[in-house]
């Protein structure tokens, strides 16, 4: 079994897609960790703004296998794939750690995930995984974002149904 830190996030019914994706993550894969969600800017595009959380789980299933099922499950909940890759998204899931595996791979699998250097993402995994340490700097998370510019990407505590 791999513990696996995923980013999750929303900007079109965040509301809807976000609780759903964790119903079906939680039904897959049993007990999952879950973060506090936050509301940010886009980041990449002009858009609305996102709400993200991250999810901590255990899985036996490879990373390429794991990237398929949460493909499969953004497709499940309206995610458009004949846009831009960056623009609005009813759902984005992305897997940025898998233990301490560094990986560059096909359909856009990178572990771990650059965009960890925005808050939207370091922020929901050092609140669920503070002592996880990032397998290339050997920096632990909490360490990460105690270090980070918090005011240069503000985030807001945002309430999920659940």
């Amino acid at each position: 079994m791999a513990r696996v830190y995923l980013s999750l996030g929303s900007n079109l019914e965040p509301q809807r897609y976000l609780p759903a994706a964790i119903r079906e993550l939680r039904e897959r894969f049993g007990a999952i960790a879950v973060s506090p969600a936050y509301r940010s800017r886009s980041v990449g595009f002009d858009g609305a703004d996102f709400v993200n959380l991250a999810v901590g789980l255990d899985t036996e299933l490879s990373p390429e296998a794991l990237n398929d099922w949460l493909h499969a499950l953004e497709d499940r909940h309206g995610r458009r794939r004949d846009v831009p890759r960056y623009s609005d998204r009813t759902l984005d899931v992305d897997i940025v750690f898998y233990d301490a595996l560094v990986l560059d791979g096909p359909g856009h699998l990178q572990i771990p995930r650059k965009e960890l250097q925005h808050a939207f993402v370091l922020r929901p995994i050092a609140d669920i995984a503070p002592a996880f340490r990032h397998p290339v700097s050997g920096v632990s998370m909490v360490e990460l974002w105690a270090a980070f510019p918090v005011g240069s990407e503000p985030l807001q505590v945002e309430s999920l149904p659940d």
